[in-house]
């Protein structure tokens, strides 16, 4: 291997490399400006003896949970209690005939409207319309008969006065005119029966509202009378007004009771007694009727009293037969304190809401709920309307802990109830 003289550099080994391009430029400066900021560092810390590291600032605790407060509502309201019952018709007939015969005519057409007195069959007339000529020729015959008898009976009268005639005779002409008087009577009531049994042929609606379908068709012989094998022709029904039957717990029924003793409550048997009722697909109550009817005893089986309840139905959109929901008042109006039922919290058997304190803390306060009063709950104890409870974030709330309090409002809903 070939000597190098002293001093003299290897060019291959010890050549400087050059960065190529703009990224070597980039990755130079980027490294001064490290070095530079280290030496500012160093400097100012030699400045000052004894000067330490800036420390990072303490992380403090989180603040309290919000949660959305509000005063119980208090307003003057009468309370109320619901009950499922049904709608049925005041008037309910079953058309029958009164007398027997063929069929002749139908006058409606199956579940049309008809006023009282609206003709609705007819039956054959002409054996009647004999009958009453029959019961006519009898009566004439009877009554030249009664004639007659009272003609004998004057001059028996007369002859007997002169006594020209035995005293039996004269009591013979007297109770043959009796005779003939209580025969034309009977005729008369027979001609009477004939003229009835005519006008029977042609059946009218007894009373207003909507007709069913027609049970016999014409030609066919009807059975009528007053026995149970007589010929249903076909129903009617009124429709206005409607009544509603709906029946009460036998609790409720004492409640009402002890109600009615204390003066809150009127007596329905007593007094006009209001109630409303909405339908499947309504949300307010706007139907008003009046408690007309209160069943003597209770259901033995079911312990429950029967109630029935009068509403006008001029739009006839009630129909017998129909569900609905009626309520009854149970109170006079009175003041009450109302809140959500989304700030109740229930702790086995107790009810709860959640109040907050002056200072922010949670406080757990047991109540006494009533019924649901347009969407609220009412409160019978518990609450005051001076407290502050919490009706929107209750997860975030824990009893003794402090949470943000946030304004919220309590208001009632017509629509809800």
């Amino acid at each position: 291997m070939e000597e190098r003289p002293a001093g003299q550099k290897d060019e291959q080994n010890f050549a400087p490399v050059k960065p190529s391009g703009t990224r070597g430029v980039v990755t130079g400066l980027l490294v001064l400006g490290m070095i530079g900021a280290a030496g500012a560092y160093w400097y100012s810390a030699a400045a000052k003896p004894g000067a330490a590291a800036p420390a990072a600032a303490p992380a403090g605790p989180p603040p309290p949970p919000a949660v959305t407060v509000s005063h119980p509502l208090q307003a003057d309201i009468t309370e109320w209690s619901e009950y499922t019952g049904q709608f049925t018709a005041v008037e309910y007939v079953e058309l029958r005939a009164r007398v027997s015969g063929y069929l002749t005519a139908i006058h409606f057409q199956d579940g049309q409207l008809v006023k009282k007195g609206d003709l609705l069959f007819e039956i054959d007339p002409r054996p009647f319309l004999a009958d009453i000529q029959q019961a006519e020729a009898n009566l004439e015959r009877d009554k030249a008969q009664q004639v007659r008898a009272n003609l004998d009976l004057k001059r028996s009268a007369e002859l007997a006065v002169k006594n020209y005639t035995p005293q039996q005779q004269l009591d013979q002409a007297r109770a043959t005119a009796d005779a003939s008087a209580a025969t034309v009577k009977g005729d008369e009531a027979l001609l009477a029966q004939a003229r009835l049994n005519l006008e029977f042929t042609r059946i009218t609606a007894p009373v207003g509202g909507r007709v069913g379908s027609h049970q016999v068709s014409l030609g066919n012989l009807i059975v009528g009378g007053a026995s149970n094998t007589t010929t249903l022709l076909t129903t009617l029904i009124s429709l206005d007004p409607i009544q509603f039957n709906f029946d009460v717990s036998e609790a409720d029924q004492l409640a009402y009771k002890r109600g009615i003793a204390a003066g809150t409550v009127k007596s329905a048997r007593d007094s006009v007694v209001p109630v409303e009722a909405r339908l499947a697909d309504e949300s307010a109550w706007n139907r008003t009727g009046r408690v007309d009817f209160v069943d003597t005893q209770l259901n033995k089986g079911a312990g429950t009293l029967r109630l029935r309840a009068v509403f006008a139905n001029a739009d006839q959109l009630l129909t017998p037969g129909q569900f609905a929901r009626v309520r009854v008042p149970t109170s006079a109006q009175h003041p009450a304190i109302l809140i959500p039922d989304r700030a109740v919290v229930t702790d086995q058997s107790r009810k709860l809401v959640m109040t907050v304190k002056p200072d922010g803390s949670v406080e757990p306060r047991p109540i006494q709920p009533g019924p649901t009063y347009q969407g609220l709950r009412i409160v019978r104890s518990g609450l005051g309307t001076g407290d502050t409870i919490i009706i929107d974030g209750l997860m975030r709330a824990r009893p003794g802990a402090k949470v943000t309090p946030q304004p919220g409002t309590i208001a009632l809903d017509p629509h809800a109830d």
